[in-house]
């Protein structure tokens, strides 16, 4: 599964933070993938994990609600995306790289796991962390002018 999160993220406008999503349906086909867009469309709220749950609602049959499904991303979700994970009622979150300074599934915060949350997904972390950390390293390297 996190293959396809990192085929995602490297499908990522030139501008944009390579990071990648994909929803699964309950009998692990995939649903939906998106790459982060913030900046090739101009809109804060285009990350990856966001677009993702917005293709999968579309086809998945069931309204809002992406119950039984797994998001697998390759970065650590922000607050924002976090939020709208827990919204969706998606079952399973799998991701790769953890995110020190926007984390909100441990880093800094662990905003799916909290118990005051009336829905906490199971978490999955650190899975190809290595590689996924390599995608985002990479991009930020090249844009300092680093080898």
């Amino acid at each position: 599964m996190m293959s396809a999160a990192l085929d995602a993220a490297r499908t990522a406008p030139v501008d944009d933070v390579p990071i990648g999503a994909v929803v699964f349906g309950p009998d692990g086909t995939e649903i939906a993938r998106a790459a982060n867009r913030r900046e090739a469309d101009g809109d804060p709220t285009a990350h990856a994990e966001i677009l993702a749950l917005r293709a999968a609602t579309a086809v998945h049959g069931a309204g809002w609600r992406l119950s039984d499904c797994t998001l697998v991303v390759t970065v650590e979700p922000c607050v924002m995306c976090a939020g709208a994970i827990g919204l969706a009622r998606i079952s399973r979150v799998v991701f790769g790289a953890w995110e020190p300074k926007t984390g909100a599934v441990g880093s800094l915060w662990d905003v799916l796991r909290d118990p005051r949350q009336v829905h906490r997904p199971e978490v999955l972390a650190g899975v190809r962390e290595a590689e996924c950390a390599a995608l985002v390293r990479d991009f930020f390297a090249d844009r300092r002018g680093q080898p």
